[in-house]
């Protein structure tokens, strides 16, 4: 994966080192002037240098006399995915990420991600995964291989395939290799911070313990799920629904094979024949605004579902995102070996 700052030039460069930069960035060849604080300060394309060209300017000129002094750019922190959208569709392929101070942070290439949704995620992956024994008695389960890549990573990936880029880790079983695997996050240009569990916490327990995430939104997934879940339509539903929290939900259809009655006091009012009732089941990946996560006790084993009855109790708003796509929760081994086959149809 390309490192941003490779879109980055310096202040009082030549126009001859923007040309070289071009030639390695191509297709997307498009810089950012930064000064030594790497904030920004225009962009370059080539078109601006074959016009500098005209206008008499040579390679030896200085970028800052040919460059575009009002680029566009996305606010990091800030909850902007109309103008993400407007770029996106307005073929604006390469857009820099900009810090409270104007320093960018990341650069961005919507050919390559689908969008920059404002949120943290957490990928809990602190279990002991005893159900796929032996498989786990060295290795972690989020570290076990599908289509040749980790479960986890997989997980990892598409959502940094939406463009989320601040990453949190739960790990206590065998958490050290789930480090080594990942590390910071760098050859991925997303950022990895890890959250060690002492003892348990359940599947949201940890999250208590961070305090300092980038965005007023917070995503909790569990790290075993496989699923090509769009995120930017989860996270437009919690907007427009307005919610504290929303989780994704799997349908679940039972078919009866009989006529089922509708009585009342013992007085049949109705049947209706061999019925199917469509139930919706927990998903495991979670999206909730960050001042919620002040119901969460600290160093105490508590569920996401724990949280979710909190939130009720208090009268916030907790809504269902029925998914329909894939989705599986690798628990057992008749889950893993599902998981081989469905890996080499279903696009991740």
């Amino acid at each position: 994966m390309r490192i941003y700052k490779e879109h980055l030039i310096l202040s009082g460069s030549k126009v001859k080192q923007a040309l070289l930069k071009f030639n390695e960035l191509s297709p997307d060849a498009i810089l950012f002037v930064v000064d030594k604080e790497e904030r920004l300060i225009g962009a370059l394309t080539d078109g601006d240098v074959r016009r500098g060209l005209l206008k008499g300017f040579s390679i030896e000129s200085n970028v800052d006399e040919i460059i575009q002094t009002n680029p566009r750019y996305i606010k990091k922190g800030e909850n902007n995915l109309k103008q993400i959208i407007e770029y996106r569709e307005g073929d604006f392929r390469v857009v820099p990420i900009v810090d409270e101070n104007h320093k960018v942070v990341n650069v961005i290439n919507f050919r390559k991600i689908r969008s920059y949704l404002p949120i943290d995620a957490v990928i809990m992956a602190g279990g002991r995964g005893q159900r796929l024994q032996p498989l786990t008695d060295s290795l972690p389960k989020p570290l076990l291989k599908v289509g040749g890549k980790a479960i986890m990573e997989h997980n990892l990936d598409r959502l940094a395939l939406f463009g989320i880029d601040d990453f949190w880790v739960s790990v206590k079983y065998l958490g050290e290799k789930i480090e080594d695997h990942f590390g910071d996050g760098k050859d991925k240009n997303v950022k990895i911070e890890y959250v060690w569990e002492n003892e348990p916490l359940g599947t949201i327990g940890a999250v208590s313990q961070i305090k300092n995430f980038e965005h007023d939104y917070v995503l909790v997934t569990n790290s075993d799920l496989l699923t090509n879940i769009d995120y930017e339509q989860f996270f437009l539903e919690f907007i427009k629904e307005d919610a504290d929290l929303a989780v994704l939900t799997i349908p679940y259809q039972v078919n009866v094979p009989y006529a089922v009655l509708e009585t009342e006091n013992g007085v049949v009012k109705s049947f209706k024949e061999k019925p199917i009732y469509t139930y919706y089941s927990n998903g495991g990946i979670y999206l909730i605004k960050k001042e919620m996560l002040k119901f969460i006790p600290e160093n105490v084993f508590f569920n996401a579902t724990d949280l979710m009855e909190e939130l009720i109790r208090n009268k916030k708003k907790v809504i269902s995102f029925p998914f329909s796509g894939y989705w599986l929760d690798v628990g057992k081994h008749e889950d893993f070996e599902k998981a081989h086959i469905d890996v080499k149809n279903i696009k991740f």
